[in-house]
């Protein structure tokens, strides 16, 4: 990304240290690093504020990673992030469902149950770090923003789910699980 290599020469230009500039947008001096040699890439705010920190556009700031970002959002990597994804999906709905006839099986019952619980956890895992490494949220986010979408709506939508209502939305589910595998399990007998 070409970012990285802006900031870096903007950066120097000015004679300023990573620390400075890390000072002047509000981050550490490690996350400048990370954008510098490519490791991370700036959230939207933070490209913003590089660009009034640089009195830069945000057009010269991000050139030539607009058409990266698109294509990053709509190649493989998504596709693949996408089928992950359903894979856990797909697990959850598992985990769910067999809680109580498994557990009804005795110990052999919960120790597989226990066993599809470690595997939706791994894939879990697996999904956040896709999405992270390939900067998804960010680049749909820039995506957004380039197209004239303004930056409150941006953050509105970034911060539509507290975590709270998240956790909220897990228990609910759970229970809601519970009680299908409970129906069921009522259904069979």
């Amino acid at each position: 990304m070409e970012v990285g290599n802006q900031i870096k020469k903007h950066r120097t230009q000015n004679g300023w240290s990573q620390e400075v500039l890390a000072e002047k947008a509000f981050v550490s001096r490690q996350t400048v690093s990370n954008w510098e040699n490519g490791k991370s890439y700036p959230d939207i705010h933070s490209l913003v504020l590089l660009g009034n920190i640089f009195n830069i556009s945000l057009d010269e700031l991000i050139k030539g990673d607009v058409e990266v970002m698109k294509n990053e959002i709509n190649n493989n990597e998504v596709k693949e992030f996408n089928a992950w994804s359903w894979v856990l999906t797909g697990l959850m709905i598992i985990m769910v469902l067999s809680c109580v006839p498994l557990f009804k099986a005795g110990i052999f019952g919960i120790v597989i149950w226990a066993a599809i619980c470690a595997v939706t956890l791994a894939v879990c895992v697996k999904v956040e770090k896709l999405k992270k490494q390939h900067n998804i949220q960010t680049y749909k986010e820039i995506s957004a923003f380039m197209a004239g979408k303004p930056l409150d709506e941006i953050e509105a939508d970034r911060k539509k789910y507290t975590t709270f209502q998240k956790v909220m939305f897990g228990v609910v589910s759970g229970i809601i699980g519970i009680a299908v595998s409970a129906g069921i399990m009522f259904l069979l007998k």
